[in-house]
């Protein structure tokens, strides 16, 4: 699943390449891409055109093009291999092309939303007076949005009672922290995934969002990260960071910190990398 970085990405790229330009006409291939859009493929496409897209924006792992004449979005959910791609008229479709949106200027692209396994989709919601899609209104702020309160963050996580990879996962709590970069951050921070939420102190707190913020900007630097042709931004690249990741996929290899194997654990229908002795587990209570 793409996680912020990833979303992030794809934001930027949206921004450069989709933002202020008017629809000139929709074109949904696959119903199931616009199945949350209840009203059904022609009635999205019909609202759609004739729109003006404005700047992309985000929260978290979710990403919305916001209709600047109205006070909706279209939603984008990516999915497992969801990709919105910026592409020239004459490029072939792509295999899984499910939705193509034409724009009414002369600069020749148009953008396209490509998913192989059809988990993802793009739906039309109502948007509040900041301008959050209605449907996730739910969604906490991400580390990275200026607005995260960190003071909030580790009261709210000392009152969840909860084990500290789950809390990063909670997107009521913390939102755009999936698997990998939970691992990532858990173990520049030495703390193993199952570590009790009520046990943190302050520092503690703050010392782990620094390492969410870390990994997070440094895969933002390189693009994300890909493990396969599944996830790239809007050209078609994919992210490197997974060459510079420390925890996750590194069952058996050395602890780049102390050499020790790295071990893998299932969590939650996942898993987790952790560094057995750089991430000892908590003490079992009575």
């Amino acid at each position: 699943m793409p996680e912020l970085p990833e979303v992030e990405v794809v934001r930027r790229g949206l921004e450069r390449w989709a933002a202020h330009r008017t629809v000139a006409d929709a074109e949904v291939l696959h119903p199931r891409a616009v199945r949350r859009h209840i009203a059904g493929p022609d009635d999205f496409a019909h609202r759609l055109k004739g729109h003006r897209i404005g700047t992309p924006s985000r929260r978290g792992k979710y990403l919305w093009l916001p209709l600047e004449d109205t006070d909706q979005a279209v939603l984008a959910h990516l999915g497992m291999s969801g990709q919105l791609l910026v592409q020239p008229h004459e490029t072939p479709a792509e295999k899984h092309l499910r939705i193509r949106v034409r724009f009414a200027d002369a600069l020749g692209t148009e953008l396209r939303f490509v998913d192989q396994r059809t988990f993802g989709g793009l739906s039309l919601h109502d948007t509040s007076a900041d301008g959050l899609p209605d449907v996730i209104a739910h969604i906490a702020r991400d580390p990275l949005d200026p607005l995260f309160d960190d003071e909030a963050f580790h009261h709210a996580l000392r009152r969840k009672r909860t084990t500290v990879k789950r809390a990063l996962l909670d997107q009521s709590l913390i939102s755009g922290v999936g698997n990998i970069y939970a691992d990532e951050a858990l173990w520049r921070a030495r703390l193993h995934y199952e570590r009790p939420t009520a046990t943190l102190t302050r520092p503690r707190t703050t010392e782990l969002l620094g390492h969410v913020r870390d990994v997070m900007n440094a895969a933002l630097a390189v693009g994300g990260t890909s493990f396969d042709s599944l996830y790239v931004n809007v050209n078609g690249e994919s992210g490197y960071f997974e060459r510079s990741l420390d925890a996750y996929g590194r069952e058996g290899l050395p602890c780049r910190r102390c050499g020790t194997p790295m071990r893998r654990r299932p969590w939650m229908n996942r898993s987790s990398y952790f560094c057995p002795k750089c991430q000892r587990p908590p003490r079992l209570t009575p």
